[in-house]
């Protein structure tokens, strides 16, 4: 499937029924808002299967509601989320738990709960009042665990881990659902660098064994380093989508961020990096005078 490109304006004005059709996840024709007031208005995205999406842009532009949305966290005003085909509103809810796995922004946790506890709990979606837990559970449980490094961590309490760990202790749980869909809304929020990368680290790893995977990032570079398919948002519209080298450029960094900026190729990956021009303290003092 060739990715879109910030040219392309099917993404974002008029998708039609065959673009629904090819994707997974997909929304048409989108407005969510809070107490009636539109954050987002009459949105088309689709998320391509198999891709690491992450959703960039500036604090309040609709990052985090269209991901909720694309969740089923929110209920649009207008509009129609897709999965699978399907309305995704019109779904049973565990049906769709049992496709798409969320890791919210800042989960809480019962006290006292371990962390073997706690990742088996995304196995609910595939749990009735009759059925007993299955080796199909336990592979689940023990699969999710071994993927995200926490298997050592199976009897420690939640409220003893790092920040870096808790994060991964969440993912394990999403994992558990063993869904082919993950969203993931800011999972690097109030971790340092290190932790930052460690959890980046692991969402490539799950991306590169078939998932696909949709986040909200902060950290324009690391989105960049990350991501095959960016949608950059600008005040609750789509402002370009495609990969990180098509979209990223200092144009549209000014635009979407008002931050000018050089793009320079990443000397690791060779990725777009963004490097905010330096104040002029000639400039400053003649202003200032």
């Amino acid at each position: 499937m060739s990715p879109d490109t910030n040219t392309d304006t099917s993404t974002s004005t008029g998708m039609g029924t065959d673009s629904t059709d090819r994707h997974r996840l997909s929304a048409r024709n989108l407005t969510v808002g809070y107490h009636g007031k539109p954050v987002i208005d009459e949105l088309d995205v689709h998320i391509p299967d198999g891709s690491f999406t992450v959703i960039v842009g500036a604090n309040g532009c609709g990052k985090s509601t269209l991901l909720r949305t694309l969740a089923r966290v929110l209920s649009p005003l207008r509009g129609t989320v897709f999965l699978d085909g399907e309305p995704i509103h019109a779904l049973p809810p565990k049906q769709v738990a049992r496709r798409l796995g969320l890791l919210p922004q800042g989960p809480v946790a019962p006290d006292g709960i371990t962390v073997l506890d706690l990742v088996a709990r995304g196995r609910h979606p595939h749990q009735n009042l009759l059925s007993r837990w299955s080796e199909a559970d336990e592979r689940a449980v023990r699969d999710a665990m071994a993927a995200t490094d926490t298997t050592e961590l199976a009897d420690a309490y939640l409220d003893e881990l790092s920040g870096g760990q808790r994060q991964r202790v969440w993912l394990a749980m999403a994992l558990a659902q063993e869904t082919g869909i993950l969203l993931l809304d800011e999972p690097t929020t109030f971790l340092d660098l290190a932790h930052q990368v460690e959890v980046l680290n692991l969402c490539a790893r799950l991306h590169a064994a078939g998932r696909t995977l949709v986040a909200v990032l902060h950290d324009l570079n690391l989105a960049c380093r990350y991501a095959d398919h960016l949608i950059a948002m600008r005040d609750g519209a789509i402002a370009a989508v495609g990969r990180p080298g098509e979209v990223v450029t200092p144009e549209l960094i000014e635009d979407v961020f008002g931050l000018p900026c050089r793009v320079i190729d990443d000397p690791e990956t060779g990725t777009p990096l963004v490097i905010p021009l330096a104040p002029n303290p000639l400039r400053q003092e003649a202003s200032s005078s």
